[in-house]
């Protein structure tokens, strides 16, 4: 949500994303205020900076072990975090991308993910619960995928929608064509992925929320541009 902290214009007024152009002190008021909710310290809350790729990072006690200054270096260029650690809030910033949290009740691991189309297409979601293998039992597995840019409102040149067909992903399920040009339903190819790595299909939520349309309450890239604020999408184990 983009109520309840501090910022200007398009980044009106709880970003916590440091490298999205909003105002240092503005962010860090920003995390302050999360951490004073969650309940943590800030070097509990880690957020990663994200380049559209598939890296998955598991923060574990030897990546808390680091300095600060060496967890800033590990967490550049990393898409997708799980850990089984408690006390530590680990998520991934969104405005308009996918964000898919996971959470395995049996052995307490989750993981926080950020599939933009580029993301999705390279199958993040599949690589990240891959990389969780020995720290999931995945018939109780459960997936949130969380407020994002829905099908009717992801317009994309010809040339993605090619991208995702020659993925293999099946378009008759996850593109329409609306006039000249066709629209991606990311949420249904993320959702796809789940299911091919053995969620059931009860355990994974759609909100059903799109950040385009709704983006007085969400921030959404394409309707506020780049330089704006960032969803933070956030999962805990207490």
């Amino acid at each position: 949500m983009r109520d309840g902290g501090v910022g200007q214009g398009t980044y009106s007024s709880f970003n916590i994303t440091h490298y999205c152009g909003d105002s240092p002190e503005n962010v860090a008021a920003n995390r302050a205020l999360l951490c004073d909710r969650l309940a943590i310290e800030d070097a509990r809350l880690i957020l990663p900076r994200q380049t559209h790729g598939t890296e998955v990072l598991y923060v574990d006690a030897a990546f808390l072990a680091l300095d600060r200054e060496a967890q800033t270096e590990r967490l550049n260029g990393v898409d997708a975090l799980f850990t089984r650690e408690l006390g530590l809030c680990i998520g991934v910033s969104t405005a308009d991308c996918v964000p898919i949290l996971i959470y395995d009740e049996p052995t307490h691991a989750v993981a926080a993910i950020h599939a933009g189309w580029r993301g999705t297409v390279q199958r993040i979601t599949e690589k990240t619960i891959s990389a969780m293998a020995s720290s999931l039992s995945l018939p109780s597995a459960k997936a949130v995928i969380a407020p994002s840019i829905s099908l009717d409102a992801f317009e994309v040149g010809d040339e993605v929608y090619d991208t995702f067909r020659d993925a293999s992903f099946p378009m008759q399920q996850i593109a329409k064509r609306y006039g000249a040009k066709w629209h991606i339903d990311l949420w249904e190819a993320n959702r796809l992925q789940l299911l091919a790595c053995g969620l059931r299909p009860e355990n994974i939520t759609v909100s059903g929320v799109c950040t385009h349309a709704s983006h007085e309450q969400f921030f959404s890239a394409r309707r506020l541009g780049i330089s704006s604020g960032r969803i933070f999408n956030g999962i805990m184990i207490k």
